[in-house]
């Protein structure tokens, strides 16, 4: 499931703990967001229905993440690597490298996982 750049501020909160009021998430979206208690709970509510969010109304926190941020980052990638780079990893990973400063231990860390690869 792609999430909005909206999604994502909400489940990179949800990520941080196991459960949450909605004052509590209220109080972490504020700052990054600006947004009130009314549209927090909207949003809550409608990722619940998008299978994003849990809700357990009987839970004094009852607001948790019902996907991993692994699950939701691969989805991104597959997306990304199957729009943009018609499914080629290796085209993907030199855009990125070609672009970016990567240090030392990133080189021998993609080279140990390159090497473990190979069959």
């Amino acid at each position: 499931m792609k999430l909005t750049e909206a999604e994502w501020a909400v489940m990179e909160i949800l990520w941080r703990g196991e459960r949450f009021s909605l004052s509590e998430t209220v109080a972490a979206l504020r700052p990054v967001k600006g947004w009130n208690k009314n549209t927090v709970f909207t949003y809550l509510t409608r990722m619940e229905h998008k299978g994003l969010v849990a809700i357990d109304r009987s839970h004094a926190k009852p607001y948790a993440a019902a996907i991993t941020r692994e699950d939701c980052a691969r989805e991104e990638r597959d997306d990304l690597l199957s729009r943009v780079y018609g499914g080629a990893a290796g085209d993907l990973i030199a855009a990125f490298l070609k672009e970016s400063a990567i240090s030392k231990d990133e080189v021998e860390r993609l080279r140990k996982m390159l090497d473990d690869m190979e069959v």
